[in-house]
């Protein structure tokens, strides 16, 4: 099965570790594993112009084309982003919205892959939460099937607290369990559903 993590952050550091953290995991187990990051990167926000509904793909020609090759090959798609202005970050915000693109080709083209969210604060509670449930709203319009931790302290996905530092990010033990809970309920589901 093939995983595809976007790793949102316009930095490499404690987003992209975590990133690398989970798809590493997941390779451990046997799957097939892919990272976008969108350092470097250029993803233009979309004009909502609706050019992809009469001509099947978008007018911008930009890094995203890597983007919809990835969702389109993938059984599971990882959504990793750093908290910004108490949500997601402006890069997460443009792939989502160019992803209608890729629907206007096919409207079924992502349903029933699993999705899984992972969010890095700069503070402890800096907006982790909004951020997951901001992936999760997206996972749901496109027909993904979104996967938490669990009931028992990974309710949305995997929350890290960076302190703004890689050091810091590395021992964070309550994100790397809750990075746990959620790798282990994706895995489950991948396993049942795909």
């Amino acid at each position: 099965m093939k995983i595809f993590g976007i790793c949102a952050s316009p930095r490499n550091s404690t987003t992209e570790y975590v990133l690398k953290t989970a798809l590493a995991n997941l390779e451990d187990d046997g799957f097939d594993t892919e990272m976008f990051a969108c350092r470097a990167k250029t993803i233009k926000p979309c004009m909502h112009c609706d050019y992809c509904l009469e001509n099947k793909k978008c007018i911008i020609d930009d890094d995203m084309s890597d983007v919809y090759r990835g969702l389109q090959e993938s059984d599971g798609i990882i959504l990793a982003t750093p908290v910004q202005s108490g949500g997601i970050s402006s890069n997460l915000s443009a792939i989502m919205d160019r992803t209608r693109a890729l629907e206007a080709v096919d409207y079924n083209i992502l349903r029933g892959k699993i999705g899984m969210s992972i969010a890095v604060g700069g503070d402890r509670t800096g907006g982790q939460d909004f951020a997951h449930l901001k992936n999760i709203t997206y996972f749901m319009i496109h027909g993904i099937i979104p996967v938490s931790g669990g009931p028992f302290g990974s309710n949305l996905g995997a929350s890290f607290w960076s302190n703004d530092s890689l050091e810091d990010i590395k021992i964070d033990e309550y994100g790397m369990e809750s990075l746990k809970r959620t790798l282990h309920e994706f895995k489950n589901f991948l396993n049942k559903y795909i």
